[in-house]
């Protein structure tokens, strides 16, 4: 598996400790908010502004190393996982992001009626539902 420096490199990126910062969070998992990644990019560094980490994000997101999401009702989220089309389930009791891989085939894993003269690569699809905690709540509470 390649280094955050590595990964940086073959990006045409330059290293800098925020972005390595950045890259280690993500790869701990999870669909990230910015607030959320500052705050353990800062348990990691000593200080870095929030805005530093926006432009850290965009960066690494225009360079495919992170994918930024933003279901509906929600302030964007950020994850490590990139390049292979999977999919999201959103609670809409709490909030919780999951990764449903891609719904059927490969990429674009679906095919609308009409393309308008598009190449398309990828389909970004959010299924939304109740997750296994909050159905228990709302059970217990009937």
């Amino acid at each position: 598996m390649a280094t955050g420096e590595e990964l940086l490199r073959s990006r045409g990126l330059r290293v800098t400790r925020p972005r390595l910062a950045v890259l280690a969070v993500l790869a701990d998992g999870g669909h990230l908010e910015v607030d959320e990644i500052t705050r353990r990019v800062r348990e990691r560094l000593d200080s870095v502004s929030t805005q530093a980490v926006y432009d850290v994000l965009g960066a690494l997101s225009r360079a495919g190393l992170s994918r930024r999401i933003e279901p509906a009702g929600s302030p964007a989220r950020y994850e490590a996982r990139v390049g292979d089309n999977h999919h999201h389930v959103v609670c809409r009791g709490c909030g919780v992001i999951a990764d449903v891989d891609c719904a059927v085939g490969s990429a674009p894993c679906l095919d609308p009626n009409e393309a308008h003269g598009f190449q398309l690569d990828e389909a970004e699809v959010t299924f939304w539902g109740l997750c296994p905690a909050c159905l228990s709540r709302r059970s217990a509470d009937d």
